[in-house]
């Protein structure tokens, strides 16, 4: 693999050639297998990627302990480099249902408290609300970010599907290391104004979704079964004929990832590492052999003409079905 690093944003040094986004190893996928989980996340820290992503609302807690645990039983000198991302401020209730979003400040440092013992470290490297809190100033829940950094429990702020003029309010704040938010070749929305603000800032991307959930892997097949907890038996993306055509999008990019000789998913990855170096791709991948796909992505050189064909095959907008049911749409500041 080609030794690559990417960089979040000015304000730290944040470099990961892409990041694990460990969700799926806990919650809405269906049932995932803990140890391969564990050996995933040392495989990805073996492979130089560092950055490893989480939310404290992931399956109630059990996320973060996972990754606890791979971080208690990996070897020391990866240990040491792996930085931890956060997201906090989603509100669920014992039977799994979201009941909103807490971004007051003494929510804030009441969920890190917690996050900080479920991992099993002294400090988290990025923090950040999931989605915006409609009662709360984002300019107070940086604010409640900024205070914990001052007494070292955090060393960056980061942002989550937010909005140009949100970006803009908290920078005025705190200083912003990025902003997590989709991107991927079938969720472009970033590309028309928040895109641009963060480059303005100096703020870097981590892209989630960057396969749109195993949409645009080259792994989906229109038959395939889901389990009743698996987010995407309830995502438009994944319904009726908005799944046939995103599926015939992903035929026409296999034939050019055929041409280059790699995988759908190693192309998808690749077009999002092509659009800029501030910009960070997370792979959701919960096996080593899914991992070892992703880190392919990184050899893989998009020329002018392969990234033209691509647009052609899958232009901006082309998907059918937005990326979450209505009720979540509702709560991203970011589609406003």
């Amino acid at each position: 693999m080609t030794k690559r690093t990417r960089t979040l944003g000015t304000t730290g040094p944040l470099t990961s050639p892409l990041g694990l986004g460990c969700m799926g190893m806990s919650a809405l996928y269906g049932d995932a297998d803990r140890a391969e989980s564990v050996a995933t996340v040392h495989a990805a820290l073996e492979a130089g990627v560092t950055l490893l992503d989480t939310g404290d609302f992931y399956a109630m807690g059990h996320n973060e302990m996972l990754i606890g645990e791979a971080l208690r039983t990996a070897p020391a000198a990866l240990r040491e480099q792996a930085l931890t991302s956060v997201k906090f401020g989603a509100l669920r209730d014992p039977d799994g249902n979201w009941s909103g979003y807490d971004g007051r400040p003494a929510a804030v440092k009441n969920f890190a408290a917690y996050s900080l013992q479920r991992l099993g470290v002294d400090h988290i490297d990025v923090y950040r609300i999931a989605r915006l809190d409609p009662d709360v100033p984002i300019e107070e829940t940086v604010g409640a970010i900024a205070e914990l950094i001052e007494k070292g429990y955090v060393r960056h702020v980061g942002l989550s599907e937010v909005g140009a003029e949100t970006v803009r309010r908290a920078a005025a704040t705190a200083p912003i290391a990025d902003l997590q938010i989709e991107y991927s070749l079938i969720s472009r929305g970033i590309e028309q104004e928040i895109l641009p603000t963060t480059r303005e800032l100096g703020i870097g991307i981590t892209a989630y979704g960057v396969l749109s959930r195993g949409l645009i892997s080259g792994h989906f097949s229109r038959d395939r079964q889901l389990d009743a907890n698996d987010f995407r038996a309830h995502s438009p993306r994944f319904q009726g004929e908005n799944l046939q055509h995103n599926l015939n999008l992903v035929e026409a990019l296999r034939k050019i990832a055929e041409h280059k000789g790699v995988t759908v998913a190693q192309i998808a990855i690749a077009w999002v590492l092509s659009r800029g170096e501030d910009i960070v791709p997370l792979v959701g991948a919960r096996t080593r052999e899914r991992l070892g796909e992703s880190l392919g992505a990184l050899d893989v050189t998009l020329e002018a003409a392969d990234l033209a064909a691509i647009e052609e095959a899958v232009p901006a907008d082309a998907a059918a079905g937005d990326r979450y049911p209505t009720a979540q749409m509702a709560h991203l500041d970011s589609e406003r």
